[in-house]
């Protein structure tokens, strides 16, 4: 253990990126640090760098330095790494696509320190190919209940941990009606319905579905009655080219909008609070970030019942907005992925859903809202899972030790052959 601070060596986004994954990486690293018994160093991957050398911020000093990497880094890197900067734990996040290089070599890694896995899966079914590499960590821990339940059926002897996602509940809120007022008024929303889209422009976030879709339903209420203002990058080489789409469809006069600079947390939390609704409807999600932050914001969403969606928008009693149920579950795949569901909804159930939204009265939308964030609080509330991050890694450490005091690991097993 470095200077009596655990030192966890992270792989997953940059950070300092505005990814779901670097954000909830920096929520992590940001509340262990302050507790004083923690360093960070960290590969940064999933961005193209300028510079590859070491980066640190102010604030942290010498408890974080972050290591710039193409994708998510090498072996060869990972091995320098071990040997030059000496962590204690092994910490990584994101889909299993990403690391079947870095399982390739755990047992050189696990010889030496523990290794950790957040786990992000979309859906079922229970994916029988993920078992090996859930059996090369000595703890996986999981964004969502449909990955818990996966890990647990899949791999039960595996160590496992629900853990899911949260943001900052003192910047994601509810703010003073009189801010959110100028704020409609002064982009020409204060008369309308204003839907909100915040995600990157795939094709798995249902993006082109979205804008055609939301044409049709202006024709019913009428084009000066509502607003889709998407968070995203419209030509995104990964999504559809929706300036062409809004153009085919005649939604230039401020129909659908666009917001493409790269935003404060600030910002995008009164982006959430202007809106009447956020629109989250992937076909596959294995969390979805714009949910729980519209959610904290008291804004209510229209959301499709998959992933990790289903358990933001639905608490087993209450919706808090619009849960769409998939009409199709086309299963798809590919040489990694053998098979997994596609969860598709209908052009009639978003429009169904985008009318619910349209005809609630301001209060009932608070009052859906409001409730939205007390299931956050209880459910998703980051000083609790920040603590039982801290309780992971502090158990983690004493249960399996590190380098000279690495424990309870065993690189080989014994097999009866009949």
């Amino acid at each position: 253990m470095s200077e009596n601070k655990i030192k966890i060596m992270t792989i997953s986004d940059h950070p300092f990126s505005a990814s779901g994954v670097g954000t909830q990486t920096k929520y992590m690293i940001d509340y262990l640090i302050k507790t004083g018994r923690y360093q960070f160093v960290c590969f940064g991957g999933a961005i193209k760098h300028a510079d590859y050398r070491p980066q640190k911020a102010s604030e942290y000093g010498d408890d974080l330095v972050v290591y710039p990497v193409d994708g998510y880094g090498t072996q060869d890197l990972v091995r320098q790494a071990l040997e030059t900067l000496k962590p204690d734990i092994l910490w990584f996040m994101t889909d299993p696509r990403f690391y079947e290089w870095l399982w390739d070599i755990d047992n050189e890694i696990r010889s030496k320190i523990p290794m950790v896995y957040y786990h992000v899966w979309d859906n079922y079914p229970y994916p029988k190919f993920n078992r090996k590499f859930y059996l090369s960590n000595d703890l996986v821990c999981t964004i969502s209940k449909v990955t818990d339940d996966i890990v647990r059926t899949v791999a039960p002897e595996v160590e496992c941990k629900y853990l899911p996602h949260s943001v900052n509940m003192e910047v994601f809120k509810k703010l003073d009606e009189k801010i959110i007022a100028k704020f409609r008024k002064s982009n020409k929303f204060d008369d309308k319905t204003l839907f909100f889209w915040n995600s990157r422009n795939a094709r798995r976030k249902m993006s082109g579905s979205t804008v055609w879709w939301f044409a049709d339903f202006l024709k019913q209420v009428g084009k000066d009655k509502a607003c889709l203002l998407m968070h995203t990058e419209p030509k995104d080489p990964n999504g559809q080219d929706l300036h062409a789409l809004i153009e085919e469809l005649g939604l230039t006069n401020g129909e659908v909008m666009f917001s493409v600079d790269r935003a404060t947390p600030e910002q995008m939390a009164l982006f959430y609070n202007a809106a009447d609704a956020t629109i989250c409807i992937s076909d596959a999600e294995g969390f979805g970030l714009s949910c729980l932050e519209s959610l904290a914001c008291e804004t209510p969403v229209i959301a499709n019942m998959t992933g990790g969606l289903q358990e933001q928008v639905y608490d087993g009693k209450d919706y808090f907005g619009v849960g769409i149920r998939p009409t199709s579950k086309a299963v798809i795949g590919s040489q990694q992925v053998p098979y997994i569901y596609e969860d598709r909804i209908s052009q009639e159930d978003f429009n169904i859903a985008l009318h619910a939204i349209n005809s609630m009265t301001k209060e009932e939308k608070a009052e859906v809202g409001k409730m939205g964030r007390e299931h956050l609080l209880k459910n998703y509330n980051p000083e609790v899972l920040m603590k039982e991050w801290d309780e992971v890694f502090t158990n983690l450490y004493k249960k399996y030790g590190s380098w000279e005091t690495r424990n309870n690991f065993k690189p080989w097993e014994l097999k009866e052959i009949a």
